[in-house]
């Protein structure tokens, strides 16, 4: 058990958890108390993390935070924009276009698979 602690430390567990709790309570206020919906609140996220990226701060809040950072949409949008940057870099004004679809193919596909197999698995139905 000694070992499980030295390898992780629990601050890690705990700034992850608060931050992706702040961040996670932050979108609930806007949906709450504006006229956002939801779409554009998740677009809202993407782009932040892309901002984030593209100002250089989202790698200092991932160490930071780790997985409370990264895994909501804030997460999706860095690796949109490091996959921009990277295929920018290698292929030119391409590279805009190229970028994100390349970064993010295997989480997309992922999502796609794995709705696929929930709606096979479960009885979907539509809202009335």
């Amino acid at each position: 058990m000694a070992a499980f602690f030295e390898t992780y430390q629990i601050l890690d567990y705990v700034n992850a958890f608060w931050v992706g709790g702040l961040i996670c309570a932050l979108v609930q206020i806007l949906l709450d108390r504006t006229q956002m919906m939801p779409g554009r609140v998740m677009v809202l996220l993407v782009v932040s993390g892309a901002v984030l990226g593209f100002l250089n701060l989202f790698e200092p809040l991932r160490e930071f935070a780790g997985a409370g950072v990264s895994v909501p949409l804030l997460g999706f949008g860095n690796t949109l924009w490091n996959g921009v940057k990277e295929a920018v870099k290698e292929h030119g004004f391409l590279g805009v276009f190229m970028g994100g679809f390349t970064a993010s193919a295997v989480g997309i596909s992922a999502a796609l698979i794995f709705g696929y197999l929930s709606a096979l698995i479960f009885e979907p139905k539509m809202k009335k």
